[in-house]
Parts: structure tokens; sequence; C-alpha cells
């Protein structure tokens, strides 16, 4: 999954708009799309939304409001609320300030759903490691705002490398899917966004939180292969395969085992796709 789309709980119109977007999956958000005093009505907008979401293609998934917030606790009822977790509508859980296992440990009391943290403080990524870890765990995500808010820094690529580094590494020490990558908050700056998700790209991120419709379509090229990444993945594992198993050159760069291998690994994404339920 590349595009991961936002669409608040509270505000059921939007749903069918988002499950069509072509976002490979939409995040129902019950956190900081919902004001205080909508919580309630937020979590029945949900468990209303449960058959549609199951009827869906597109993979739904849920962030609930963070451990130890007042909010918490009335969400994982939730989750255990006959119906909604042993349905198809929700697919994995969403948990924001993802700091310590234990936190990771009280959603897995409530629901066998995977569930995907969001690393977005210092001590979340200082602890990446334990989290990623965790049973259920399929895959990071980075709050790259709440983060630099949490450091009180500039939000630039060079300040929050480290921390993306960071998660890119714990992800693939921990056998996850690589990470996804946080939202870039430019609505109208394309530019911006295809420069955020080209450098995530190229960082070992696997997809990006988005914020809205338009742009899932950068968004899901951007972690793509494109044609010419194809086409020279082609050549390299039919000349391998001339080669007999040796080290080849292909237009003047020596193709061993690890060059194949990434050539397979990208022909291999574009036949999974379109990404979907299954």
């Amino acid at each position: 999954m590349r595009s991961f789309l936002f669409v608040p709980a509270i505000r059921p119109e939007r749903f069918a708009k988002a499950l069509a977007s072509g976002a490979d999956a939409v995040i129902v958000d019950l956190e900081d799309a919902v004001g205080e005093a909508d919580k309630e009505e937020a979590r029945r907008h949900v468990a209303d939304a449960v058959a549609a979401f199951g009827a869906a293609s597109t993979r739904v998934l849920l962030r609930i409001n963070g451990f130890g917030t007042p909010w918490f606790e009335g969400d994982l009822a939730l989750l255990a609320r006959d119906g909604i977790d042993s349905m198809d509508g929700i697919d994995g859980i969403v948990l924001p300030k993802a700091e310590n296992p234990s936190f990771l440990e009280a959603v897995a009391r409530a629901t066998a759903k995977p569930v995907l943290p969001i690393i977005e403080s210092a001590l979340g990524v200082w602890q990446v490691l334990e989290v990623a870890k965790m049973p259920g765990v399929e895959r990071l995500v980075f709050g790259s705002v709440d983060f630099e808010l949490d450091l009180d820094c500039c939000g630039s690529w060079d300040a929050l490398l480290y921390a993306r580094s960071r998660i890119v590494l714990a992800s693939r020490v921990a056998g996850l899917l690589p990470p996804v990558d946080g939202v870039t908050v430019a609505l109208d700056d394309m530019d911006q966004l295809a420069s955020d998700s080209s450098n995530a790209r190229g960082l070992g991120f696997g997809g990006k939180l988005c914020i809205h419709p338009k742009q899932i379509p950068l968004v899901n090229a951007a972690f793509s292969p494109s044609e010419g990444d194809l086409a020279q993945a082609r050549e390299v594992v039919d000349a391998f395969a001339r080669a007999g198993g040796g080290a080849v050159s292909v237009n003047g760069r020596m193709v061993d085992l690890p060059v194949l291998l990434k050539a397979q690994r990208q022909l291999a994404m574009v036949r999974k796709q379109p990404v979907g339920r299954d």
C-alpha cells in the first residue's frame, strides 16, 4: 500500500468519496480530526459504517485516540463491541503516540486486528525498535508534524532525517513492511509533495499519508516503479538469465545477485497492483 488517505470519523458523508478516491487505504480518524465533544458521535458513525467498509475494495484502517487520553478506553470498547472486531470492515488499527510496547498490549487485548503504530515523538523514535517488534504490528507510520512539535524543531527534510532513518531501519530489523511517511501539509504545492515523496521513497519508505484526495495520484506514482525502472529491471533479469547466473554488465553497469533481486522486487511490485483488501 502506497497512499493512506485520512477521513474524519465525524464526517460520514465523506466516507464513500474517500473509498472511491484511488487511495490504497483509507484511515477513518477518531483522533485529531474529531473534537472532544464529538468523540462519541464519531464512534457511532464508525459502528454504523462497518458493513459499508466491508463491502469496499479499499482497505480501511481506524485511527483511535492515544493511550492515556480520556477517549482511549472508549475507542477500545468500540473495537471490542460485538460485530466490530469480527467483521471485515475495519482492516487494521492506527495507534498514535506509540511510545511504549505496553500501549500496543492494551490494543491487543481489545482486538486481534493488525496495528500500525505512529511514531511521532522523541520517546517513540528512541524506542521504535521495541514497538516494531511487538506482536501484531504490521507497519510503522511516521507522524512528522507531531514529531516536529514535540522537538520544537523545523520540519525540513534534513531536520527530520535521523528520525526517518531510524524508523526505516527498525522496520527492516523487525521484519515489517516498509514504513509510511508523514503528511505534506502544503495542499496546493505539488512540487513539494513530489519532492517529499521522492525523498521518502529513496530513504526506504513504502508509502505516505495523504490529507486530500488530490495528493493520491502523485503519491501512488512516486511509490511505484516508473516505466523506465521497469524496463531496466527486465533488462537486468534477462541479462542475468542469459549469463547463467553469473555477474554480467548491463548498459555499463555490473549486475550481480543484489541488483538482480532488486529488479525482481520491482517487477513483483507491479504484478501485485492494484492493491486492495487482498
